[in-house]
């Protein structure tokens, strides 16, 4: 009698599970980060993106989605894998700021996460996920990972790093044998388009081969090259063809697999991007001050800015060092007109407000075209090319992006802006987790009805 109960129960339990699989919206979210990530990249004509904007015609995107303060990488990536801003998830800046100087490390390791992630959400529910490239990632609770990392020694290189922290052990080197080659610093290379190449090759075959319910992927060619060339650089419009082809690679892994139709394709970014023509390095009037030393230590220091691309914010030796905070206020009040209008002070309140780093006493915003450099020595003011991100994001050209298209998805609608940190819930509602973003929340629209 008990063994036929049991029976009874197990059946039921797989009953319950089939039902759950079938009510989901899509069995496969494929969730791309293309680094300054901007919408016009899938607006205008000009641009070499046809998969890209196959998917916004037929599916849906956003005229803009505003990001986090400050806009740059790491933050970003987080808020869109948490729904919550950097006051929450605590990944502040691309680098922690360290107070006896930097040493050059990012925030690279998972657990710096203070809050859950959709990996978390996607193991609870028993599913599979899957990631490529994504910042914070080291460690994650991913099945199968290829996380950002480098090292800090010198010599080591950055594809040993990957392997030191892949998992499973002996992924990537499974990946090189079918389909990817030898991966080295030559073959996966940041300054090249191989690297998009290669990154999409190894999505579409883990999709393909392993079909896990959620990959992350995150894609560097159209960053790095408006770094270097400024928004409308020739090598941008190379890199959009390339992430473009690395979007098409994965959809046809999908449609091999038979799963296309189960499969939902979601297209964000972490920051637009903004030329640049000068920068400032507001430690130089700390230092002319005497609250802080030219040395990479800081020396004898009381307040500092750590500048995060556009965008400087204050730490203090002290945190209870309110005579310093004072001064501090008081050296920016007293700049000369010609220095003052070329940025904004975003007071403590406001930095609440927006989500930023709770430790910074005071940020920096400057004016569009401006850039913060972190040098102590110089002239405060000096020449600067190409482009940046890292801005308040309270403006058009700091936006990125949104495509959504594919199972669960609605077709052919348009909307106007929305917030990083709605993305997460997108995923949450496609696959059906138990998952409570702590800011971001599930715009109508953009998921069919049920």
């Amino acid at each position: 009698m008990m063994n036929r109960f049991l029976n009874l129960c197990l059946l039921l339990c797989l009953a319950l599970n089939t039902y759950a699989q079938k009510e989901r919206p899509s069995s496969h979210v494929v969730l791309i980060s293309v680094d300054g990530f901007r919408p016009e990249f899938y607006q205008e004509e000009k641009w070499p993106a046809p998969n890209l904007k196959q998917m916004a015609e037929k599916g849906v995107s956003a005229s803009g989605v505003r990001g986090v303060f400050p806009s740059v990488t790491y933050p970003s990536h987080t808020t869109i894998i948490t729904g919550a801003k950097p006051l929450d998830h605590g990944v502040y800046y691309n680098s922690p700021f360290e107070p006896e100087g930097q040493t050059g490390r990012w925030y690279w390791e998972s657990e710096l996460i203070q809050v859950p992630t959709l990996w978390d959400a996607v193991r609870d529910a028993g599913l599979i996920s899957a990631s490529f490239i994504w910042p914070v990632s080291v460690g994650a609770p991913v099945d199968y990972n290829i996380p950002e990392v480098w090292s800090l020694e010198k010599g080591y290189g950055g594809i040993q790093s990957i392997r030191d922290h892949q998992q499973p052990k002996g992924f990537l080197e499974e990946m090189e044998k079918e389909v990817l080659g030898q991966v080295n610093e030559r073959t996966f290379n940041g300054d090249y388009l191989n690297r998009e190449d290669r990154s999409g090759e190894m999505a579409a075959y883990v999709l393909e081969t392993y079909k896990p319910n959620l990959i992350t992927l995150h894609l560097i060619a159209a960053d790095h090259f408006q770094h270097e060339e400024g928004r409308d650089g020739e090598k941008v419009y190379l890199a959009i063809g390339a992430i473009d082809r690395a979007i098409g690679k994965i959809k046809e892994a999908a449609e091999r697999a038979g799963i296309l139709d189960k499969t939902t394709f979601i297209i964000t970014g972490d920051h637009g991007f903004v030329d640049i023509h000068a920068a400032l390095a507001p430690n130089v009037w700390l230092a002319e001050a005497g609250l802080l030393e030219d040395k990479d230590d800081r020396g004898n220091w009381k307040a500092a800015f750590h500048t995060s691309g556009a965008s400087a914010f204050l730490h203090l030796k002290n945190p209870d060092d309110n005579k310093t905070a004072k001064q501090v206020k008081q050296i920016l009040q007293n700049l000369p007109q010609n220095y003052r209008k070329l940025f904004r002070v975003v007071e403590r309140e406001e930095l609440d407000q927006v989500g930023s780093d709770p430790n910074a006493v005071l940020a920096l915003a400057p004016m569009p075209g401006i850039a913060m450099s972190s040098s102590a020595s110089g002239e405060a003011l000096r020449k600067a090319k190409g482009g940046t991100h890292g801005f308040y994001p309270d403006f058009k050209e700091i936006e990125t992006g949104l495509v959504a298209w594919g199972a669960g998805i609605e077709e052919a609608k348009q909307l106007t802006t929305i917030g990083l940190e709605d993305i997460a819930p997108i995923v949450s509602h496609l696959l059906l987790l138990d998952f409570k973003p702590k800011a971001g929340v599930l715009y109508p629209g953009i998921v069919k009805e049920q």
